[in-house]
C-alpha cells in the first residue's frame, strides 16, 4: 500500500521538525505527532510503499521485540480513520 497526505490537512511543525500538528479541515481537534509518529508522517510521500516506510524506520529505530511493522500498520490505519492520509492512486 502506498499512502499520501490528504489534501484537506493543514500542518504546522516545530522549527526542528520533531513535532507536527495536523488538522483535517473538517475536524474539531488537531492531532500532534512526536518522535517516531512524526518520522512516519514525514515518510508518507505518495511514492514510498508501506514496506519502504517500515524498512526506513527499522534502519533508524531499534526494534528488539520485532513489533515495529505491526505498530506502523496500526498507526497508518489510525491516520486513515482520522482522514489524515489515504491510499495513493497508482497509474498503470
Amino acid at each position: 500500500m502506498i499512502w499520501h497526505h490528504c489534501d484537506h490537512v493543514a500542518q504546522v511543525r516545530t522549527q526542528r521538525g520533531s513535532r507536527v500538528a495536523l488538522l483535517h479541515l473538517d475536524a474539531a481537534r488537531p492531532v500532534v505527532l512526536e518522535g517516531t509518529a512524526a518520522a512516519i508522517w514525514d515518510l508518507i510521500d505518495g511514492r514510498r510503499a508501506q514496506a519502504g516506510v517500515i524498512a526506513e524506520l527499522e534502519a533508524s529505530f531499534e526494534d528488539a521485540a520485532g513489533r515495529l511493522g505491526a505498530q506502523v500498520e496500526s498507526f497508518l490505519i489510525s491516520l486513515e480513520a482520522q482522514r489524515l492520509i489515504e491510499p495513493a492512486r497508482t497509474t498503470n
